[in-house]
């Protein structure tokens, strides 16, 4: 996790890492509440703090919005057992939520990390259960809410995100429901019969029907979200829309649930894409890795649901077969490192090392290596000239909310060139339809589709990425935004039907 190793500011310190700008203002009608800020902290050489904007498609998206209207954002700011005052940021105002270390601890790398996230992605890895971490996930979802609620004009709207803060929707429901209030899962959203494992089930749907309108990346999860909501409360569920009754049995507002499929910031990666530093760059990795006929890539965060394993028994299969040549095709893997502190993912780091370090021992010559594994995270710059560079993109997760990668890969291929072999349980395989979808936990299949994608013809792949961007242009993070909040503000025929 960012910060969490950095040492605790001093005072002198944390009075240069936040600018002296106050908010422009005590309340604010257009309210985003995350999980961490939208930025992070820097030090220079002269062990000066200030903060940058954090990269992703999120931030890209909300803060011309933020800048423009009388918003805020709410969120944690890195750092544990710290206070930092309100701030301003490239016009954005900010409200910092203090975490303790054992709110880091429990709520955020227990509950929202050990539990919810390996419930939500299909239990690939077992989720535990601990009454300290649901105490804690609800004690830090009441500190997010009272932040908001003290801020919020009447009748403002307020957007909240993710996993973490699923109890927020119904705590600001009941502390001011003057407010319109939204919710995006940024994550898959569990069928019910997964779903029924976590103890306080009731609890979170509760909690996450206090919205007005919930957001989902696919229809399935929309879908999966409201056969819980009848299944676990007993609720109400009519096509979209789920009727919320009171103590008294009374219907108080009605919540919908449908899929937004996130996008990225096309305009970004397009003028990146066209940078001739960047294309220069993807030349000399090329050059650097002596110029193969192919080269095949995989951008992850070091993570179980991401199908890594799968990735890389499926080349080192190939490469035994003898279907591909260490001379002829090279596999870069960048695995950002990710949740380092957590016993699962050092053990996944470990093993995946330990299979790259086998297939790069047994099939590398003195002039080609199998497996470029990198371990690093890098800047979008570099992130872009290796789409450039890659023939082949391979994105394997075993399931994944939408997956942004394969989007910023598509969008990087301006000349309609490469191949995206994409997994079915990728929320982008929805949007992407002419990319060689794939089921990761068929190996034989994954070859076999990794073999078409190498040896594509270029008009079908002209084809097929063409059909891609288009999709990918017409739909990029900016109409993500726009089109769920103006469902936020459209208004509710109820259906009785």
């Amino acid at each position: 996790m960012q910060d969490l190793a950095s040492e605790k500011l001093t005072a002198e310190q944390n009075a240069k890492a936040s600018p002296t700008k106050k908010p422009t203002a005590s309340t604010f009608d257009f309210m985003v509440v995350s999980n961490r800020l939208p930025v992070d902290r820097i030090s220079d050489d002269n062990e000066e703090s200030g903060w940058r904007r954090s990269p992703g498609g999120l931030v890209t998206a909300l803060a011309p919005m933020m800048t423009k209207s009388d918003g805020a954002w709410v969120g944690w700011h890195g750092a544990p057992d710290e206070t930092v005052r309100p701030f301003s940021h490239e016009g954005m105002d900010l409200l910092p939520v203090q975490l303790s270390s054992d709110d880091v601890e429990l709520f955020y790398e227990g509950f929202s990390n050990a539990t919810i996230w390996p419930l939500y992605h299909d239990v690939i890895a077992p989720p535990e259960f601990h009454r300290t971490w649901w105490d804690s996930y609800r004690k830090v979802n009441r500190k997010f809410a009272d932040a908001v609620a003290r801020h919020a004009a009447d009748g403002a709207t307020v957007w909240v995100q993710d996993y973490q803060l699923q109890l927020v929707p119904r705590l600001l429901r009941e502390s001011r429901p003057d407010l319109k209030i939204g919710f995006f899962n940024h994550i898959p959203f569990p069928p019910p019969e997964i779903f029924a494992q976590l103890p306080w089930r009731r609890e979170i749907i509760d909690g996450l029907l206090g919205a007005d309108l919930l957001g989902f990346q696919r229809p399935s999860d929309a879908g999966n979200f409201m056969r819980s909501a009848r299944r676990f409360l007993g609720a109400s569920v009519k096509q979209q829309q789920v009727h919320v009754k009171g103590a008294n049995g009374q219907v108080t507002h009605i919540a919908r649930a449908q899929a937004f499929p996130i996008s990225i910031d096309v305009a970004q990666i397009r003028e990146l894409a066209d940078r001739p530093d960047i294309i220069e760059r993807a030349q000399q990795i090329r050059k650097d890795l002596g110029n193969p006929k192919t080269i095949l890539l995989g951008v992850d965060r070091l993570d179980y649901t991401k199908g890594i394993r799968h990735r890389l028994k499926a080349f080192e299969e190939l490469l035994a077969d003898g279907h591909i040549k260490v001379e002829d095709a090279t596999l870069i893997q960048v695995a950002s490192p990710s949740r380092e502190r957590v016993e699962q993912y050092r053990l996944l780091r470990e093993e995946i090392e330990g299979t790259v370090g086998h297939i790069n021992g047994t099939y590398d010559t003195i002039q080609n290596t199998a497996v470029r594994y990198l371990h690093h995270s890098y800047p979008v710059e570099e992130m872009v000239a290796l789409y450039l560079a890659a023939d082949v993109m391979l994105v394997t997760a075993l399931r994944d909310g939408m997956n942004l990668v394969a989007k910023e890969y598509v969008t990087a291929r301006q000349n309609d060139d490469g191949a995206l072999v994409l997994s079915e349980f990728a929320g982008a395989a929805d949007q992407l339809k002419q990319a060689f979808l794939i089921n990761p936990h068929d190996i034989d299949g994954l070859k076999s589709t990794v073999l078409k994608a190498i040896t594509l013809d270029p008009k079908e792949a002209r084809r097929r990425m063409k059909l891609m961007r288009k999709q990918i242009l017409d739909h990029d993070v900016d109409h993500w935004s726009a089109e769920f909040l103006a469902a936020l503000e459209e208004k509710v025929v109820r259906d009785d039907s």
